[in-house]
């Protein structure tokens, strides 16, 4: 698990003695799979490492409707938006499995920050991915169409969750339909027809929880 910290943007810039220091510091937490880790709204005071387990980020409108921004693994970070712009969070984090993250309380972290600023750098960075993959699933809703968006969905579950099997990919991303279709932006009912689709082309096949992508090329032609 320790080489799985090590991947997280929050220790790049740091050497290896650094980098255990730092570990040193942070405080270890499991959670049960649909414990909130923070609401939307609460006040922000630490970022989190996941070490083990799955987190998904969402949102929700006044109207009750919901939005999944994110599903996070091992080795990614979150929280971390408001140690740059103190606020009340702007997601609700929630444990999608079993989870066991690390906290770091932001007092915490200043002195990292003004002492490594390649620390500040890598946190930067990720902030700046963060929100170019925003830009680009903004783009999504406008310019694509949901099978693409589902076909785009899958492939990057895939990147973070994907296990190579004889006949394909495995992908074990522990998402509802519901889920999947707050992910896409889009109705269940429609997100389920691309599927279908994508079944009856014999792209993928659906398990619960879980897709063994068996065309992966034809899958990023449709994404594209």
């Amino acid at each position: 698990m320790e080489d799985v910290v090590k991947q997280a943007p929050l220790f790049l810039a740091l050497d290896d003695e650094a980098s255990v220091a730092l570990r040193e510091s942070m405080v270890q937490i499991d959670f049960q799979r649909g414990k909130i880790v923070f609401s939307e709204g609460d006040a922000g005071d630490r970022l989190y490492v996941i070490l083990d387990g799955k987190i998904k980020l969402g949102t929700s409108s006044t109207d009750g409707r919901e939005s999944l921004l994110a599903v996070l693994g091992p080795g990614e970070m979150f929280g971390e938006l408001s140690l740059f712009d103190p606020g009340p969070r702007t997601s609700t984090a929630t444990a999608l499995t079993e989870a066991t993250l690390l906290g770091l309380g932001h007092e915490s972290l200043r002195p990292w920050l003004t002492g490594r600023p390649g620390v500040a750098e890598a946190l930067l960075k990720a902030l700046s991915q963060r929100l170019r993959r925003t830009n680009e699933n903004l783009s999504d809703l406008v310019f694509s169409d949901v099978p693409g968006r589902v076909a785009k969905a899958l492939i990057e579950l895939n990147q973070k969750f994907g296990e190579k099997k004889s006949d394909g990919f495995y992908v074990e991303h522990d998402l509802t339909q519901e889920e999947l279709a707050q992910l896409v932006g889009a109705s269940r009912e429609t997100v389920n027809k691309a599927l279908a689709d994508f079944v009856q082309r014999q792209w993928i096949k659906l398990e619960p929880r879980a897709v063994l992508i068996l065309d992966l090329s034809r899958l990023e032609k449709r994404a594209s």
